[in-house]
């Protein structure tokens, strides 16, 4: 079942079952995805507006990337629910079963995977809600800072998913690499976020 083909209702319900999957990681890329998607949503309302003629060109390629990551960020999904399966079983495998140690290394950083290239959509995704709010429909940019609001809900989601499985890796060094740019990740863009609906929600 692909994930991205049920309503919302479906897959909220899901979510909030027993299920396996969708977790934490697919809910932060749908939360990115609709972020995303907010600050197209503001390229949408500002082109074709004279009052903004002269970044025009820069809108649509705002809004160009905008789309990429929207499709990316859904796609993460169910690359975060196949990366998960595989570990849930892994975890039943006795513990002195020789072979343990090396498969549920590697669903582990199977598992980190999918959660950090989430992050770091998410990371590109404030970077240009940033620039749709600096450059964009004065009566739009509310809509960008809820997409940026968004998006950092969904960068700090995709780094604790991230953080969950590198935290069990025996190979210290490859799990300490993703935890330091986790943190620099939370550092830079949850900052850069929290700054565009700072000045978005004081300018009213």
């Amino acid at each position: 079942m692909d994930m991205t083909e049920i309503s919302l209702r479906e897959f909220t319900e899901q979510l909030a079952s027993k299920a396996p999957v969708p977790g934490g990681g697919g809910a932060s890329a749908l939360v990115g995805a609709v972020g995303i998607a907010l600050g197209d949503m503001v390229g949408e309302l500002t082109v074709g507006k004279k009052k903004y003629a002269d970044v025009e060109d820069e809108i649509r390629a705002l809004m160009v990337r905008a789309q990429d990551l929207r499709v990316r960020l859904l796609a993460c999904i169910e690359k975060d629910a196949a990366a998960f399966e595989p570990l849930s079983r892994a975890y039943g495998i006795p513990k002195d079963d020789p072979s343990r140690a090396e498969v549920m290394e590697a669903c582990l950083r199977d598992a980190a995977g999918a959660p950090m290239e989430i992050f770091d959509l998410c990371c590109e995704a404030i970077c240009l809600e940033k620039e749709f709010a600096e450059k964009g429909s004065r009566i739009m940019i509310s809509d960008a800072a809820t997409g940026a609001a968004l998006c950092l809900g969904a960068l700090k989601g995709a780094a604790v998913n991230v953080r969950v499985n590198t935290r069990l890796m025996k190979d210290r060094a490859y799990a300490e690499a993703l935890d330091a740019r986790i943190g620099e990740g939370l550092k830079k863009y949850g900052a850069m976020a929290e700054e565009v609906y700072e000045n978005v929600y004081g300018s009213f």
